[in-house]
């Protein structure tokens, strides 16, 4: 451009000194046309640029805003692929949890059948004993505690006092006991003996515990003898430590001293007709 205007000027003063006055203003009037026009599209050249970089500059920031929604977009995509996947999972794990509730439900429906027959078994035994025993005798208490049998005989029905010799008339009731044990093979029959807190000593016994427990071994030949498996019975003594009520008379004293015999369900026997209900039970 300076070129341009040396080069004008340059030829003018040639001009100058080659034409006449009135070509010079004419070509004098035609540089300042020429001028003013070249100012006009340098205004207007730097517009352009001006814009051609506000252009730029918001392409760029178009470009980044596609970009960022593009990365959006894709993280949408892998968030949705995974929610998806953990919906499947979560629909698989509810479906194990709902297969796993009804078997605990089956479960639990088989053992409380199992219980209830030997519920039922229970109540038998109970009817049994007092249609045998009689229900009327206030020496004889026939109870059923969790699911057991209690047979309570006071002591005077059974030994004299200090003594671990069972008497004829305990052996009447004792018969009728071994004949309601002896129609269930598969329970265990368990004798208690228990006493009151007066000291005892006789012979080679020394305290009341053992007392009890030989008590309870009497009763328990008296059973062999009348026909209960050995492998049925059980013998236990708890001395005075189990008291019905405080040993503070003599009519309290001969509540405690009392025998009790247990008929209870073998608990191997009964965890084996669990097992065969739950087995049953994963067959299906």
């Amino acid at each position: 451009m300076k070129k341009l205007m040396l080069l004008s000027v340059f030829s003018l003063l040639i001009l100058s000194s080659c034409v006449s006055k009135k070509k010079y203003t004419d070509l004098e009037a035609k540089q300042k046309e020429t001028q003013d026009l070249l100012n006009t599209a340098t205004v207007k050249l730097n517009s352009c640029l001006s814009d051609k970089a506000a252009a730029d500059a918001r392409v760029a920031g178009l470009q980044e805003q596609l970009a960022d929604l593009r990365s959006t977009n894709q993280d949408l995509i892998n968030t949705k692929g995974n929610l998806t996947t953990l919906t499947q999972k979560g629909a698989e794990n509810l479906e194990k949890s709902l297969e796993s509730l009804k078997e605990k439900d089956l479960k639990i429906t088989r053992l409380q059948d199992a219980l209830t027959r030997k519920d039922s078994v229970t109540l038998a035994i109970v009817t049994s004993l007092k249609s045998s025993v009689g229900m009327n005798d206030p020496d004889i208490q026939i109870n059923v505690e969790k699911g057991v049998v209690y047979i309570s005989i006071a002591d005077k029905l059974l030994f004299q006092s200090g003594s671990y010799n069972v008497t004829t008339k305990a052996k009447d009731v004792l018969a009728k006991v071994a004949k309601v044990v002896n129609s269930k093979p598969d329970f265990e029959c368990m004798v208690e003996g228990h006493t009151d807190t007066v000291p005892y000593k006789s012979g080679v016994l020394l305290d009341n515990w053992d007392l009890s427990v030989k008590r309870a071994t009497s009763i328990i030949r008296v059973l062999e003898d009348l026909g209960v498996p050995s492998k049925q019975l059980v013998a236990a003594g708890r001395g005075e430590y189990v008291p019905l009520v405080p040993n503070d008379s003599a009519e309290n004293r001969a509540t405690n001293r009392r025998t009790r015999i247990l008929v209870l369900p073998k608990i191997d026997q009964f965890y084996e007709m669990v097992e065969k209900e739950m087995k049953n039970l994963e067959k299906k």
